[in-house]
């Protein structure tokens, strides 16, 4: 009884190793708490602020833009000013204290992804980020796996050669 025990103990092992390899990069329904509350359904939908409005710079980035306090406050100057959320941004940028957001989309290592390129082949946010206007808190509903990448890149006629997107 013990032996089948033993040797039943590596082919568990290999199972959940075979499953992470599988979901390596897939983190569909992530949704870290922001330090600050951030209504992406408010900004991005009912307010219909384009996206770059405060990702600024990501057309030109080969990085994910996120937004420096001070975007914030060209609105929070003067908007929301009784929201205790509000009121702690407003601290924290007086005091000179960085707003650290929570990364709700992330890439293994061994990828290079630009926003630059995948915004000047004409794609919109949503291809990879989902309805971002209808949540009010982001999480990722894209797998962001090489599947999903390489079904995209096949349909537009994009580069599938690995070293188009791996080191």
């Amino acid at each position: 009884m013990l032996f089948l025990s033993l040797l039943s103990l590596p082919v568990i092992l290999l199972a959940f190793g075979v499953r992470s390899l599988v979901k390596l990069g897939d983190n569909t329904g992530y949704a870290p708490k922001q330090p600050i509350p951030f209504s992406h359904k408010l900004h991005a939908g009912d307010n219909q602020i384009p996206c770059q409005y405060c990702h600024v710079g990501v057309d030109k980035s080969k990085h994910a833009v996120v937004p420096a306090m001070n975007i914030c406050m060209n609105c929070h100057q003067v908007v929301k000013l009784d929201s205790p959320y509000i009121q702690k941004l407003r601290d924290m940028y007086a005091n000179g204290q960085p707003l650290e957001w929570i990364k709700v989309h992330d890439l293994p290592d061994h990828v290079r992804f630009t926003h630059e390129r995948h915004i000047a082949a004409g794609l919109d946010c949503t291809q990879c980020h989902g309805d971002v206007g209808s949540m009010e808190r982001v999480s990722q509903v894209k797998t962001l796996q090489m599947g999903f990448c390489i079904d995209c890149h096949r349909e537009k006629n994009a580069p599938t050669h690995c070293e188009s997107c791996h080191y």
